[in-house]
């Protein structure tokens, strides 16, 4: 039997802003909650069932591939912030989403949701704004034309309520949202719990952006005047659970305190603040032990300055509607022990809405318009083109240099023989040999080079310094940009000193002794490209049908990757944080502590010899092609690394990006959300007004997220290894139905959906 071959997809999600849109986005998340719960049940080898199952045995049976789908970082703001994050509680904690449900329908309502002293005093009470609520539902078409006759009465009722309730004061209660979150942690908490749905050393990393209303100075370095102060107003809310199931994500009132932060949209919550939830603390009797920590770390400008517990926060999709930046950022320190297809899937629940005061498109926007336009909704809408240009930028380049490995290997390989003869490939490859072989080769390459070698050199050791600058950032106490400056500067100053940064072609060896030492202390960069490079090598050796005989390999390149890559957290690392703080006083000590932490020289040692395990395994003919990509390198590095400018790029593969929204989820329905949703009304208020709005988009969520999720899994496959297109709809019209079969019971407010629903699926 074929070995079957290892390949992770690895989900980085980002959560877009869309008001009352939150149901609908959970019923997505929940559908990613199920995917990743099936990879994990079915890699652990328990027994289950479900489309999801089917699909992926389906995968491995048909292709040959043993597909892990893994969700390990998340971005979110506003709504789709608080989605975000109880996704990440979800998958850290083994907790389950289906609590959440319930929550969800019943109290993402106007009438729980509004604070009581801004609702009408009596019945009588600003009588005269009923016609308004009434213009308001006439000019949407949201009642008679999209709600079910027997829910019109409640949506009239809750609009003239809530239109009658008193202005210029946000209507909805802060402290009754953040009550909801709580209750939301508390349930997932008493609810049913698995395993993390993550392998063990592989982090989740959450992010969620706030705005800072009064914003926090930045200092800015400038040639004249030396310095300037910026305020800044953008914040972001990272947690993480360092790849561990006993560390713990965070504590529930952190998360909550994220999430209420972050939802605080502008004229709907009032602003949030520390006092909110200390009080609501305090009622609940519910401890904080990491209060004051926490405030540090997420608000340190604030607490230097002694105002974190005055800071004003609003809703995080003022400024970042869609957060891929940090998401970006976060694909530093991620492990890997197979082929990694990486996605970057966003969910955006109602493309290309805009606010009613924009007018018709062809005229020219008045005064207010231009105004209220320039203040809500222009900033938090621009930047997703920029961050997926930079996505689309990092993996051109990616295909680039894999592009020129494919077309200088056969030179490199006549490069690599003419060294070390033919002879070679018939030697036992012992661990003393591969690390004769391997230095060998570095010092041919780096002579053939020519003064290419010292610009080379140069760059590699400028990634060095970067990376250890990173480490000692991220451990020490201070987080603001200038800092990140000073630890670099202190850090490049000690390698010059030290004249660690010395190549060229008179040199022996390429490099001075310093130099060198430097490298082999320090240099992770280097380790994790050779062997990502080989890895990629052993793939396109895989599909020649080799596998079972490679898998030895395999294994020690994943297993070797693994131990460096460890080293590029900042974990191990934390017990030497009081000595990171002292860096700019002495940075040659914390340069040595850190170099004998690592110990590269005795897991270069642990990697030759499993390395020269792997080798030995293969017949001649396999082993001939490996060890050529392994000893050649050298030769590809210095080809390489400039069109990667010294960036350590842990996923060695292009990012792909997917979206999904209901203009993408078209296998039942087209049209989009306005063909499927109904909290599009009233400038996406609208699923606040009914249950049956909340149903109607939680169902459709849970539709189109299996409808697209089961798109992306298949898009890892090969275009000779992909499923009829038969099947696919076969399989997709099996979990909508499962789907529908699950929720009908629970979701009574839509009877006629289920119905028309049926009708436009068609039997499974």
């Amino acid at each position: 039997m074929t070995q079957p071959r290892d390949r992770e997809l690895r989900l980085a999600l980002v959560c877009y802003g869309g008001i009352s849109l939150a149901v609908y986005m959970h019923g997505i998340t929940k559908e990613i909650w199920r995917l990743a719960h099936a990879s994990c049940s079915a890699q652990a080898g328990e027994d289950g069932s479900g489309i999801y199952r089917e699909l992926l045995e389906e995968i491995r049976t048909s292709s040959g591939v043993d597909l892990r789908v893994l969700v390990d970082i998340l971005s979110g703001a506003s709504a789709g912030g608080i989605n975000a994050i109880f996704l990440a509680q979800a998958i850290t904690s083994g907790q389950s989403l289906e609590p959440l449900t319930e929550l969800w329908l019943t109290h993402a309502d106007v009438e729980a949701l509004i604070e009581p002293r801004q609702a009408p005093s009596h019945r009588f009470a600003k009588i005269w704004a009923a016609p308004i609520a009434w213009i308001v539902a006439n000019r949407s078409k949201a009642i008679d034309a999209t709600v079910d006759p027997e829910v019109r009465d409640e949506v009239r009722l809750k609009l003239e309520r809530f239109v009658r309730s008193r202005w210029f004061e946000p209507p909805f209660g802060g402290t009754r949202l953040l009550t909801m979150l709580l209750d939301a942690f508390k349930a997932m908490a008493s609810g049913p719990t698995s395993r993390r749905l993550l392998p063990a050393g592989q982090p989740l990393d959450l992010f969620v952006t706030v705005t800072d209303f009064r914003g926090h100075p930045e200092t800015l370095r400038l040639n004249t005047p030396a310095e300037v102060v910026e305020t800044e107003h953008r914040l972001v809310f990272p947690f993480s659970d360092h790849g561990r199931s006993d560390a713990g994500f965070a504590d529930p009132a952190e998360l909550a305190f994220a999430a209420r932060a972050t939802s605080s949209f502008p004229g709907a919550f009032p602003p949030f603040g520390v006092e909110e939830i200390d009080t609501l603390l305090a009622e609940r009797g519910d401890a904080w032990p990491g209060r004051d920590a926490f405030l540090r770390r997420m608000l340190p400008q604030q607490w230097e300055a002694s105002r974190a517990e005055k800071a004003v926060l609003i809703d995080g999709s003022v400024l970042a509607n869609a957060p891929f930046r940090p998401a970006i950022e976060a694909l530093r320190e991620r492990p890997s022990r197979r082929q990694v297809d990486r996605r970057f899937v966003f969910i955006d629940p109602f493309p290309n809405f805009r606010f009613d005061f924009y007018g018709e498109q062809d005229a020219k926007p008045g005064f207010f318009q231009t105004l209220i336009g320039s203040l809500s909704e222009l900033p938090r809408e621009q930047p997703i083109r920029d961050n997926l240009e930079a996505i689309s930028a990092r993996s051109e380049k990616i295909e680039r240099m894999l592009s020129i490995v494919t077309e200088i290997r056969a030179e490199v390989e006549t490069q690599v023989e003419a060294l070390f003869g033919y002879t070679l490939w018939l030697d036992f490859p012992t661990p003393k040999r591969l690390a004769t072989w391997r230095r060998r080769a570095q010092v041919a390459a780096a002579a053939r080079a020519g003064y290419g070698h010292t610009a080379y050199g140069l760059l590699k050791v400028d990634g060095t310094i970067d990376r250890i600058a990173r480490l000692i950032y991220t451990l020490g106490e201070r987080h603001e940009p200038e800092r990140l400056r000073e630890i670099r500067g202190a850090v490049a100053t000690a390698v010059r000193d030290r004249g660690a940064d010395r190549f060229g072609a008179m040199v022996s060896n390429g490099a001075s002794p310093p130099t060198l030492d430097f490298l082999r202390s320090h240099d992770l960069g280097f380790r994790t490209r050779r062997l990502r490079l080989l890895a990629r090598r052993l793939s396109e050796i895989e599909r020649s049908g080799a596998e079972a005989e490679l898998l030895p390999i395999r294994t020690a390149i994943y297993e070797s990757l693994a131990s460096y890559i460890e080293l590029k957290r900042s974990e191990p690392f934390a017990d030497l944080r009081g000595a990171m703080n002292a860096v700019t006083e002495d940075a040659g000590a914390v340069l040595d502590a850190l170099g004998e932490r690592m110990a590269l020289r005795a897991l270069d040692t642990a990697t030759d010899a499993r390395l020269s395990d792997g080798f030995s395994a293969l017949s001649k003919e396999l082993r001939r092609p490996m060890l050529l990509a392994h000893l050649g390198f050298p030769f590809f590095d210095i080809a390489t690394l400039p069109l990667l400018q010294g960036e350590g790029m842990d996923e060695f593969d292009p990012i792909r990006v997917d979206r999904i929204s209901p203009d993408d989820a078209t296998a039942i329905r087209q049209g989009g959300a306005e063909a499927t949703l109904k909290g599009i009304q009233f400038n996406s208020f609208g699923a606040f007004f009914s249950r049956a709005y909340r149903e109607n988009d939680y169902l459709w969520g849970r539709l189109h997220g299996a409808d697209r999720l089961i798109d992306i899994v298949l898009s890892t496959l090969s275009v000779e290894d992909q499923l009829p297109a038969e099947r696919v709809t076969a399989l997709k019209r099996r979990a909508f139905h499962a789907i529908l079969d699950e929720e009908e019971a629970r979701l009574t407010a839509v009877p006629g959906l289920f119905r028309q629903l049926r009708d436009e699926i068609g039997a499974a």
